[in-house]
């Protein structure tokens, strides 16, 4: 009996340990971020589902449906970053809550697809306002040595909630489709609970005698970010890689249906994989690379995601298959937390919710545009030659990284590790 309670006092020790070194607010901030998470991982996994049987309508709606959320939420993002840097961080987060929560209850009770559609128009954009100031509050709270390892515990309480929300919101759905949105709305309202009792502002103070900016100074802000060259190479770098990765969640399901006979249920496993990897390794790996060049961090786990999904357009199998997932996860969870700590790190104090939201332009693009080229791909050529593209599209990613990487030795070669 000695051993296994010296193992569990250990265990405690470590874990009391790494709780000790980050603030207070900062695990709090980890806590909202799951609850709110785990109210969109109960509805959206059957969204598809609802539209289709709501409203009777095919996948074209669907797909009409989602691109309408992906461009709603450049303005979200873009509107979020700036509010962020110039009412604050809390402020801006506990409003998307609140606004999520009742568009996600109005939701339930559309009763045409027409004002669906817009509905999820101002959805993206409550949605997404949000993003910039949960991003920004983990750079305010965190040194820039742990923002890598922040970031990455961010990513475990994200994947804990994919991986509770579906069966959850499966067993919800059976009974009323109706109760996922109330759930949604209640989830959303409950955090932003937490987040007004709980949270500090994080925003950091003017410096003496430092003007406030004005609405359009705020806005007009976007235009220095345009005009900083080393980030927007970063943030094409990151477009080209993240086009690789929309794969995973958009086309790879079809692609193993209908070329390889994998049922949903074998879909379904590489991406509770994917999930459970990411909870059990996330932040050992990131300790383990903290202290690594970022930049060169991004280039291995962007070839890390060439070869993956390279693999699927070569072998057959499912073993073979589930190898692919394992090497693109480990790809995954290298590139997240760094390319966020990245950003973190690359924008000004004053300009961090902006640089935040032109980031996430390099995730929405992607997603706006790549199912779309991929299905052209699907229905007209070898489907294939999707996974051909992600080698050609991954390796252009992977130099450009690796490019920065070498732009930074040279520019600090005594203090660089390789």
């Amino acid at each position: 009996m000695r051993g296994p309670r010296l193992f569990i006092r250990g265990q405690y020790q470590r874990l009391a340990g790494m709780i000790s070194e980050y603030p207070r607010p900062f695990w709090t901030l980890v806590i909202a971020t799951f609850i709110d998470h785990l109210g969109g991982a109960l509805l959206f996994p059957f969204f598809s589902l609802y539209i289709t049987r709501r409203f009777n309508v095919g996948m074209t709606e669907v797909g009409i449906l989602f691109a309408m959320f992906s461009i709603s939420s450049f303005v979200g993002s873009a509107l979020g970053g700036a509010l962020t840097d110039r009412i604050g961080r809390k402020g801006m987060l506990i409003f998307s809550l609140l606004a999520t929560s009742v568009s996600s209850l109005i939701m339930g009770f559309v009763g045409t697809i027409e004002a669906f559609y817009l509905l999820a128009l101002l959805t993206g954009i409550f949605t997404d306002s949000g993003g910039p100031a949960r991003q920004a509050m983990v750079a305010d709270l965190l040194p820039e040595m742990k923002r890598a390892q922040g970031y990455g515990i961010i990513r475990v309480a994200f994947n804990l909630s994919v991986a509770i929300g579906p069966a959850i919101g499966g067993f919800l759905a059976t009974r009323s489709y109706l109760i996922l949105f109330i759930a949604d709305a209640v989830i959303s309202f409950i955090t932003a609970i937490i987040v007004w009792v709980a949270m500090p502002e994080t925003k950091p103070a003017p410096e003496p005698g430092e003007k406030p900016e004005s609405v359009g100074t705020t806005f007009a802000g976007y235009f220095r970010v345009l005009r900083d060259g080393v980030y927007m190479f970063f943030l094409a770098a990151s477009m080209l890689s993240v086009f690789v990765y929309m794969n995973m969640n958009t086309t790879l399901g079809v692609y193993l249906r209908d070329v390889h006979a994998i049922p949903e249920a074998g879909y379904g496993f590489l991406l509770s994989l994917n999930a459970a990897m990411v909870v059990v390794l996330q932040f050992p790996i990131t300790r383990r690379i903290e202290k690594l060049a970022p930049m060169w961090m991004m280039t291995i786990g962007t070839a890390l995601y060439t070869l993956g999904f390279g693999m699927y357009g070569v072998v057959s199998g499912f073993g073979l298959f589930v190898v692919a997932m394992v090497i693109i996860t480990i790809g995954e969870m290298i590139v997240s937390p760094v390319a966020q700590a990245l950003v973190a790190q690359m924008s000004p104090a004053d300009m961090r919710g902006r640089y935040m939201a032109v980031y996430g332009f390099s995730w929405s693009i992607p997603y706006a545009a790549g199912p779309f080229l991929a299905g052209l791909v699907f229905d007209n050529l070898n489907p294939n030659w999707v996974w051909y593209a992600a080698i050609v599209i991954g390796l252009l990613a992977t130099a450009a990284f690796y490019s920065l990487h070498r732009q930074r030795l040279r520019s600090a070669p005594a203090t660089s590790p390789a």
